[in-house]
């Protein structure tokens, strides 16, 4: 959480009105040093005016080496290039005027961003492994995701050989404990203000476990508690949760809000769910658009087919000319999906042999680098080699299932 030094009461209230909830104000420069002597993961320091340039620079200068993660940011009632020039020279990231909130925003958002990186970068230098985040969206809702979701997490779990949990992130509107049939005495609302001690005690604390052995960290029950969830408390949260589980599934919401945003920033591997109607190819070609533009998720995305049914007069060949993109899984429509869902026992454990059953249980197998090599994902169209649920004969499955696509597995 970003933290503020030497700010009067005025400018001070001012700046928390565009920092994340649980940002601390301090009064001295030792205070300051004690709060992140025992909260090293604090990811910006914000100076104020009512810090002497010497000292701000001294200051920065400290935090330059010692905690080399953190950004510091300088406020300034006026920002001149003496000041500018100093503060650079001391690892200052930004000079900023204190009345300039959206500024301010800004810097705090690159200053998260950035920490993000280089403590990924940290991990991934030590040699430490961790699960996988595998993220399941779609920019139009009642296309079935939260369905995907349950029944990929049940077959990432391989009969109990992997851990995996299912996060529900749609957090105004999210179905994964009613889909389940459980009833969650605790949601991932109760982690709010928890950001610093976010440990797997902690998360345990939070989790629904279902019969299949699938834990569950369910959504609010009220849609007024998402406001208070915030992208780093879900950054948070993921990064811990993949040092204790083999496999992390993220139902979103149908929205690129902060949460979502900030779960495709920490995702390996994301799942877009799309149906054969216009509308949602509509909304999903636009996503694809703004992912690209945004730079998440890139070489990393996998297009779900659901209810993929020929009768409609949308093919899977339109669908990738309309979307640029490969078709990794094509789900049928099927009655016994949605029997299995009123039921609360999702078709993988209800009926494992069943079609659209081994269609996302070998798109797991795919997740799990378990598939055999095949054409890779940036292929053209025309090597499509998608699985379907729909099996028309014994000898197309075996075809199918012989020639997959391997997806990519490498970590950013």
């Amino acid at each position: 959480m970003p933290i503020i030094l030497g700010a009067d009461p005025q400018t001070a209230a001012s700046v928390l009105t565009v920092l994340p909830p649980g940002s601390q104000v301090v009064d001295s420069a030792d205070r300051l040093l004690n709060w992140l002597s025992s909260h090293p993961d604090e990811y910006a320091v914000l100076i104020g005016p009512g810090v002497p340039v010497p000292e701000a620079i001294a200051l920065a200068e400290r935090l330059r080496t010692a905690m080399p993660t953190t950004t510091v940011v300088l406020l300034r009632h006026e920002v001149d290039t003496t000041v500018l020039t100093q503060a650079m020279h001391a690892g200052v990231r930004e000079v900023l005027p204190s009345n300039d909130l959206a500024q301010v925003s800004g810097a705090m958002e690159r200053a998260h961003a950035l920490s993000m990186a280089l403590r990924g970068s940290q991990s991934a230098g030590s040699g430490r492994s961790g699960g996988k985040v595998i993220t399941i969206f779609s920019p139009k809702g009642g296309v079935g995701k939260t369905t995907m979701s349950v029944n990929l997490g049940i077959a990432l779990m391989r009969g109990g050989a992997n851990k995996v949990c299912v996060v529900d992130l749609d957090l105004a509107f999210g179905d994964i404990a009613i889909t389940l049939q459980l009833f969650p005495s605790h949601s991932i609302e109760h982690a709010i203000g928890g950001e610093h001690a976010m440990d797997q005690a902690f998360i345990q604390e939070l989790m629904t476990p279902h019969e299949s052995g699938l834990m569950v960290l369910a959504a609010p029950s009220a849609p007024d508690a998402r406001e208070r969830v915030s992208g780093v408390l879900v950054a948070r949260l993921l990064q811990t949760l993949k040092e204790h589980y083999d496999f992390v599934v993220l139902d979103t919401a149908p929205a690129f809000d902060e949460q979502t945003l900030t779960a495709l920033d920490e995702t390996d591997e994301c799942i877009i769910v799309a149906t054969l109607d216009v509308p949602t190819l509509k909304n999903v070609k636009v996503a694809l658009e703004t992912l690209d533009v945004l730079g998440v998720a890139e070489g990393r995305r996998h297009l779900l087919l659901n209810r993929a049914d020929d009768q409609v007069g949308i093919g899977a060949d339109k669908v990738e000319g309309i979307l640029g993109m490969n078709v990794s899984v094509q789900v049928a429509t099927s009655l016994d999906i949605a029997k299995a869902t009123n039921a609360g026992r999702p078709l993988m454990l209800s009926s494992p042999s069943h079609p659209s059953s081994k269609a996302i249980r070998s798109l797991a197998d795919r997740l799990m680098g378990l598939a055999p090599s095949g054409a890779p994902e940036s292929a053209g169209v025309g090597s499509r080699s998608p699985i379907s649920a729909a099996a028309p004969s014994p000898a197309a499955s075996s075809s199918d299932k012989d020639a997959p696509r391997r997806f990519r597995l490498s970590r950013r």
